[in-house]
């Protein structure tokens, strides 16, 4: 359909501009909002009443009978005050999507997208809220590269941050552990590192002659001294392959593990400073609070400044930041090393490094750059933009997109469901926020752990005859679409409350729900093989034979068969909305209502027990185009696609 409109509007805009003052960007085509007063919907009468001082009606019975001329169009009718509603070749438009539902009709725009999700702090385990941006940002990526674009996903790893450092003072000052005894700890390592780093704070604030050790265990993290620079790298490695197992888990992967010890090591920041420097995008401060630090003016307050580099000569998180998203997209004419550090099922995905190594692949150099990062970091990653607008980079400024979304929250029932103890006022609340500091919240692991029970025991009771592995899978598949789902049906700045029930219900607008609705249809197409003995590499003879009418089906079927197809069509027009908006919100409910109306048209108009072959071939070829769609819809979103439930 989006190609479809395009066209359309081109075609109106030509057959139309010699008579009336008529602007391309006039010619908008919606949707009319019942089907049988026709399918597409034109107001531009309205727009040409001011410039001619005409009736907005007269003038649309005046280009209504011109518009019937246009490829595609059946029928045209004005409508109102002043609307034309067009009505489209039926029969052609449904071959047509038959034979090019497969192929995109969208076109890329970038030489390169690089999309920068997840980036959790390697010093624990994942927890909920991190979900939420891998849920998004791989959302992004299926979308953008379903639209053509070259996407290169990178994972930022804070190696050497405070998180980090806290990890090994409680290794090295509570624990007391080395090197061989921290590497020789069995069993989940970053749930150990998680219980671990709650200890840190509580123990600071009980010895804060120890603060002095923490700082000076960051300081030699950043600069690469043993044994604490060997030890944060033990800690970060370790934690980062059980991160990619938990995203694993939901089919979300990575190109490039970007790690802030690599830009250290290779001294970006030091190439990123000269040119701020060489800009006066950043000067020194001699007096006042921020004396002693290189601070950068920032554009909405005259006399506020964003310190870069602190007085002891530490560089800020932002200063950083600066000179990695100078690097994404090829500014800072410095580069990393790569290596291998997971090769599986023919996909590599690289780290960085400081040592020189055998060649990889290029990476860098986008043209669009995302940062998917909560809302709480939208003031840095202004503070990114304007270190590039005050660089002379204003194109690169507007394509710095920070991708912010709010938190998810636990309520206290699912954190009792999961065996959290909670104090009796934190029980009196409607939500509670995720603290990594508190160890308050749910792991992601834990999460995906008790959705797959709750999933397994649905299972057992619907196919309790099923092997042990299909209802495994099918558990597995179930929990990851609710999970999926549940992150992405919500607009991105509202905040999430996790509740099981909603996100696993069967019946409401949920990930199993869509998963069921695709079961359903090819459940349809099984007992056609089994029953009829129908093959599935037929329908590609019914698409071409020309003979099949649309005139066969009664009224009120062709108006329900019709809505089904028309609103099946729509699936790039909301990929690029979700896309234009970064509300995936948009892809979601087109695919509950899509299902919504296969469902209903399901129950209304049997398939299997209908007797007039001409109008079962029709019903077939509507189902298998709205699964082919629907299929596509699930993939872009990572719901997977069981084929039993």
């Amino acid at each position: 359909m989006y190609r479809f409109k395009t066209a359309l509007k081109k075609n109106i805009h030509s057959l139309l501009q010699k008579d009336y003052p008529l602007d391309l960007v006039d010619v908008e085509i919606n949707y009319t909002p019942q089907i049988k007063m026709g399918d597409l919907a034109l107001a531009f009468p309205f727009q040409l009443a001011k410039k001619l001082k005409r009736s907005p009606r007269d003038i649309a019975e005046e280009i209504a009978p011109k518009l019937t001329a246009l490829d595609g169009i059946n029928q045209s009718q004005v409508a109102g005050g002043g609307y034309i509603n067009l009505f489209l070749e039926k029969k052609r438009f449904f071959m047509d999507k038959l034979l090019s539902y497969h192929q995109s009709t969208l076109s890329p725009q970038e030489q390169k997208v690089i999309v920068e999700h997840t980036s959790i702090n390697p010093n624990k385990a994942a927890h909920i809220g991190h979900l939420r941006n891998s849920c998004l940002g791989d959302t992004l990526v299926r979308c953008q590269v379903y639209k053509g674009e070259n996407v290169e996903v990178q994972n930022y790893i804070d190696d050497t941050g405070v998180q980090v450092a806290d990890v090994v003072f409680g290794f090295l000052e509570i624990e007391n552990k080395n090197l061989a005894e921290i590497q020789s700890l069995q069993g989940k390592f970053d749930y150990y590192c998680w219980d671990l780093y709650t200890r840190v704070a509580p123990y600071l604030e009980a010895h804060p002659e120890s603060k002095k050790r923490k700082a000076d265990i960051l300081k030699k993290i950043e600069e690469g001294v043993d044994p604490e620079a060997e030890i944060a790298l033990h800690i970060s490695r370790r934690i980062l392959r059980a991160h990619l197992q938990t995203m694993a888990r939901l089919d979300i992967t990575y190109d490039l593990q970007a790690c802030e010890s690599s830009i250290i090591r290779l001294k970006f920041w030091d190439r990123a400073f000269s040119l701020l420097k060489e800009k006066k995008a950043t000067y020194y401060v001699d007096s006042g609070p921020n004396a002693g630090c290189w601070v950068m003016k920032l554009e909405d307050a005259s006399d506020q400044e964003k310190i870069l580099v602190r007085s002891n000569g530490i560089v800020t998180y932002v200063g950083k930041d600066i000179a990695y998203q100078l690097w994404k997209f090829g500014l800072l004419n410095k580069n990393f090393y790569y290596e291998p550090l997971i090769q599986k099922d023919g996909k590599t995905i690289w780290i960085t490094t400081w040592e020189k190594k055998p060649e990889a692949p290029e990476f860098g150099n986008g043209s669009l750059v995302y940062n998917v990062i909560d809302i709480r970091q939208a003031y840095p990653q202004k503070i990114v933009a304007q270190g590039l607008k005050s660089l002379q980079y204003a194109d690169q400024a507007e394509k710095s997109i920070h991708f912010s979304y709010e938190m998810v929250a636990l309520s206290p029932k699912s954190l009792k469901e999961l065996g959290q103890e909670i104090s009796a006022e934190d029980q009196e609340k409607n939500f509670l926020e995720v603290s990594g500091r508190r160890g308050l919240g749910v792991k992601a692991d834990d999460l995906l752990d008790r959705l797959e029970q709750k999933a397994r025991l649905e299972v057992e009771k619907r196919n309790p005859d099923w092997a042990d592995d299909l209802k495994k899978s099918t558990s597995q598949n179930i929990a990851c679409g609710a999970l999926r789902y549940f992150m992405l049906k919500f607009a991105r700045n509202s905040i999430i409350i996790f509740d099981f029930e909603d996100a696993l219900n069967f019946e409401g607008e949920t990930g199993p729900y869509l998963q069921y609705s695709l079961v359903r249809i090819n459940s349809i197409f099984r007992k056609l093989k089994e029953v009829e003995g129908f093959q599935e590499s037929n329908i590609p003879q019914f698409i071409s034979n020309k003979q099949i009418s649309l005139d066969a089906l009664p009224l009120t079927e062709l108006y329900d068969f019709w809505e089904l197809i028309l609103y099946a069509s729509q699936l790039d027009e909301e990929v690029l909305h979700s896309l234009q908006s970064l509300e995936f919100m948009h892809l979601a409910k087109f695919t509950f209502n899509l299902c919504q109306k296969f469902n209903t048209y399901y129950h209304k108009y049997s398939i299997l027990s209908e007797k007039n072959n001409e109008i079962k071939h029709i019903r077939i070829l509507a189902i298998h185009y709205v699964r082919e769609i629907l299929k596509k819809a699930l993939y872009f979103m990572g719901i997977p696609q069981p084929e039993k439930m």
